[in-house]
């Protein structure tokens, strides 16, 4: 087991009806921003139960946090956090807002001429940044338990993240409920995204971490699990409080203890989303495979690891178990809706060299090994055409 360090001080409120907590744990004092996306909570209840709860305090409020949070729409938020004297956050969305918010706090107390430097380089991250607190809606990134944000920027089609312990969140509401109204396809995305995430933590080579690895495989058991019957049955309470805590448990940090970590797929990724405008889970779903299939040698023992554990495969040799495995993932993703070819989403063929090139570029260094070369990107996206 690699030497790690792990804090996570985020305070979890998790169950029916916990949004009504908020009042004992936003400070009676603060000033508040309460940040959110296109609306979506004004149409199924949250934003009332929030308003509710927060009766009598001082916030204010900004609207249109898209998903892929944009900076240009960020620093918005940002001047009027300025104007007003906020001195408290709250995030109430999925993981976009929750990840446009915590930039918000950090541009807040940034001290430099333009916030974008602390996506080049998290050391940038201000030390104060400003407290913020979260409710969550969408199960999906993780974001209310860790301290990464992801923004894009419009002008220069970038998209690039900061992760710092700065901006955890002093909490996080999950309130199983508030996803009942969730599109499907936010539903499947948000199970793909937990999938990668914790995929980009274990599958890559054996560390002697059992514990993690176990934990690894238990998130990806209840996603295979549950994750059908969320598409099938939106109302199931007990299915949807799995869905959400697993979310939350892929990239809180705990199953990446002591282990090496990929994240190549999300990096190629978020170059197609930052291109060509396909949802963040969608690239994954589309570049997993990929990845998986062209390091398969060197990923060798946790694909067989992963195909015995994970989809219960025993017999036969183990070039094809672990075919088997890799096929396996993207039919699973597939039987969710979410497409897995470049193709299907109407990507053209320059994208392969153009992702490479972008990341090359930008000195990237991709994979557990830090070694992807341009031309293995090339491969990866080459095969999902």
């Amino acid at each position: 087991m690699l030497n790690f360090t792990y804090h996570n001080p985020v305070n979890i409120v998790f169950g029916k009806g916990a949004i009504a907590e908020l009042p004992k744990l936003v400070p009676a004092r603060a000033k508040v921003l309460m940040t959110y996306g296109g609306g979506s909570i004004k149409r199924n209840g949250v934003y009332e139960q929030v308003t509710r709860a927060m009766r009598g305090r001082s916030m204010i409020e900004f609207g249109g946090i898209e998903p892929n949070p944009r900076y240009e729409t960020c620093l918005r938020a940002v001047d009027l956090a300025k104007a007003e004297g906020i001195d408290f956050l709250l995030a109430v969305g999925g993981g976009s807002v929750i990840d446009g918010t915590k930039f918000i706090a950090a541009a807040v107390s940034y001290q430099g001429s333009d916030p974008w430097g602390m996506l080049l380089d998290s050391s940038r991250v201000p030390a104060n940044p400003l407290p913020l607190g979260c409710v969550l809606t969408l199960p999906a990134t993780g974001s209310e338990m860790n301290g990464g944000a992801v923004i894009s920027r419009e002008a220069t089609r970038e998209k690039l993240f900061f992760v710092t312990p700065q901006t955890l969140p002093q909490f996080s509401i999950l309130d199983p409920e508030t996803t009942y109204s969730l599109p499907p396809r936010q539903v499947a995305n948000g199970i793909v995204d937990a999938w990668a995430h914790t995929t980009e933590q274990y599958l890559t080579y054996p560390a002697d971490a059992p514990l993690q690895d176990r934990q690894a495989e238990a998130v990806l058991l209840t996603l295979v699990e549950e994750g059908p019957k969320a598409l099938a049955d939106p109302q199931n309470y007990a299915v949807r409080a799995n869905v959400m805590w697993s979310a939350t448990q892929a990239l809180n940090g705990l199953i990446g203890c002591g282990v090496p970590q990929d994240w190549a797929t999300h990096m190629i990724g978020h170059e197609l989303t930052a291109l060509y405008g396909i949802d963040h889970a969608q690239s994954l779903a589309l570049v997993l495979p990929g990845v998986l299939r062209c390091q398969k040698q060197r990923k060798r023992a946790k694909l067989l690891q992963y195909g015995e554990r994970v989809w219960g495969l025993r017999d036969g040799g183990e070039d094809a178990r672990i075919e088997q495995a890799i096929d396996k993932t993207e039919r699973f993703f597939r039987s969710l809706g979410v497409s897995t070819r470049l193709a299907e989403y109407k990507i053209p063929r320059e994208a392969v060299t153009l992702v490479a090139a972008r990341l090359a570029n930008r000195g990237m260094k991709l994979g557990e090994h830090q070694d992807l070369s341009e031309k293995e990107v090339q491969e990866i996206l080459a095969q999902r055409e």
